[in-house]
């Protein structure tokens, strides 16, 4: 689907619904598409980040790209959700909650657990409660395709979980059931959205936990080694932003009482190796550097809590949201390679 297409459908979700919107972790990958979106369809958006993670230039981008007027309907505060005064302040004003702030990463909550669980557990219910005390009734919040664990079954569906595999998939986890618990106490409306591995613009490609799309282009552009950790035969349902901001539209505005207090699977509902993933990324940058066409990827030992293999099916989200996916990874990828080689490789 083309940008001005992907546009229109925003424009008609949100068209009899112009609310005040809070989206956390707003100077992140997804969060400021999130905010991006938004203002586009002539949204007031309130954002939340602490910048741990989420960078200041993403939101300066955001700015330039929506333009004065739009950008003067965005109120960003700074502050960390597990301070639950910080919490307070940001509901305040607002009808929906976004939630997209957490410390991300497999790697990382194996060598900062008691981190993760902080940003991600606590943080998470200081903002649950927040909201339940400002009155706000809908939450819809980023879990992870993490939570699968060790379950066998491909595709991956919403009912058939395994034995987490990480902290980071114990604080996801944990996120649903308290989700679920807030549900039925006090009578907030969420909505779990389980992301697997999305890609897009904003997406960081530096430090140690970086998402390997990134990661990849940019070594690649360098001339850097790209190395896969196993056999290469490790497989994900790679699915681009756009279809992450439309489900999380869908299920801030959805009115289907069956729909509300479920977790969904967001994706495309296909894998692709990493082998497969190193070819595309290869070809497509073949035409801006030639040199990459004798480039062969080294292998290493497999990474400690990763799954093998990932892919959703998506009939829930279709079913109960409207969910249908814009993009699959090749789409995405055209989409997305310009501002990749643009933004990644300034040095070069």
């Amino acid at each position: 689907m083309q940008s001005n297409e992907y546009s229109s459908q925003l424009n008609t979700l949100l068209a009899q619904s112009r609310r005040v919107w809070l989206v956390t972790g707003t100077a992140g990958f997804i969060g400021s598409n999130l905010v991006e979106s938004l203002l586009r369809c002539n949204q007031r958006v309130v954002g939340l980040d602490n910048y741990a993670t989420g960078h200041r230039a993403n939101l300066v981008e955001v700015k330039t790209l929506v333009g004065p007027e739009a950008w003067s309907r965005f109120e960003m505060l700074e502050g960390d959700i597990c301070d639950r005064a910080v919490c307070q302040r940001a509901v305040a004003h607002a009808d929906v909650v976004l939630h997209q702030a957490a410390l991300g990463s497999v790697p990382r909550s194996l060598i900062e657990p008691v981190a993760s669980h902080a940003s991600n557990v606590t943080g998470f219910v200081n903002l649950l409660w927040a909201c339940k005390e400002a009155g706000i009734r809908r939450f819809v919040y980023a879990s992870s395709s993490a939570v699968y664990g060790d379950h066998p079954a491909l595709p991956k569906r919403e009912e058939q979980v395994g034995a987490c595999l990480s902290p980071y998939a114990a604080t996801k986890a944990a996120n649903e059931l308290y989700a679920n618990v807030f549900a039925r106490c006090y009578g907030l409306e969420c909505i779990g959205l389980r992301y697997f591995n999305v890609f897009g613009p904003r997406q960081d490609p530096n430090g140690a936990y970086a998402a390997v799309i990134p990661k990849w282009i940019q070594a690649m552009i360098r001339g850097e080694p790209i190395q896969i950790n196993g056999d290469g035969e490790t497989s994900r349902d790679f699915c681009y932003v756009a279809n992450v901001v439309q489900a999380n539209l869908r299920a801030a505005l959805i009115s289907d009482p069956a729909a509300l207090n479920q977790a969904y699977n967001v994706a495309v509902g296909d894998r692709t190796t990493l082998n497969q993933l190193f070819e595309i990324l290869k070809t497509g940058l073949l035409p801006r550097c030639p040199k990459l066409r004798d480039v062969a990827p080294v292998y290493a030992d497999f990474r400690a809590g990763d799954v093998r293999h990932s892919e959703a099916d998506i009939s829930k989200a279709r079913n109960l949201l409207g969910y249908e996916p814009t993009h699959c990874i090749g789409e995405g990828m055209e989409e997305a390679l310009d501002w990749y080689v643009s933004n990644l490789c300034k040095d070069q």
